[in-house]
């Protein structure tokens, strides 16, 4: 009987993480187009975006463009810290994931979800000095 259930944990706790994963990735993706929506719309109301704010904090005037539908404040579904990157890194405007716990696979997976499939062009890059990941705005 303890064998059977070894053998049923050993079947179903990887197809679990896998789950949990794929739900997390989803969110992030999800939490990502709701903040490119929120700074965009910013930029639109205010002819110009927010100054640059550092990891976990919210940059200034954000908050009512991002209601309840975005912790920005919070961790990311994949780890690390939202940060909001103006006139950072070569790039006039930029949403970016700091410290993300994802492998570099797994940010290749996501960034197959939201663009080109490769880290080091399109929107979603890895960040300059390796700390993160960007999601270009402008």
């Amino acid at each position: 009987m303890a064998a059977i259930i070894g053998l049923l944990a050993a079947i179903a706790v990887p197809w679990f993480v896998k789950a949990r994963t794929t739900s997390e990735d989803a969110a992030f993706v999800n939490d990502l187009r709701v903040a490119t929506s929120g700074f965009v719309t910013y930029s639109v109301a205010n002819a110009s975006y927010p100054p640059d704010a550092g990891p976990g904090v919210m940059p200034t005037g954000m908050d009512a463009f991002f209601s309840r539908r975005l912790r920005w404040t919070q961790p990311t579904p994949i780890g690390g810290q939202w940060e909001w990157d103006y006139e950072a890194y070569g790039y006039k405007a930029a949403v970016s994931v700091y410290q993300p716990i994802r492998t570099p696979a797994q940010m290749l997976d996501i960034d197959k979800k939201i663009d080109d499939g490769d880290l080091t062009t399109g929107s979603f890059r890895v960040r300059p000095g390796g700390s993160g990941y960007l999601y270009v705005v402008e």
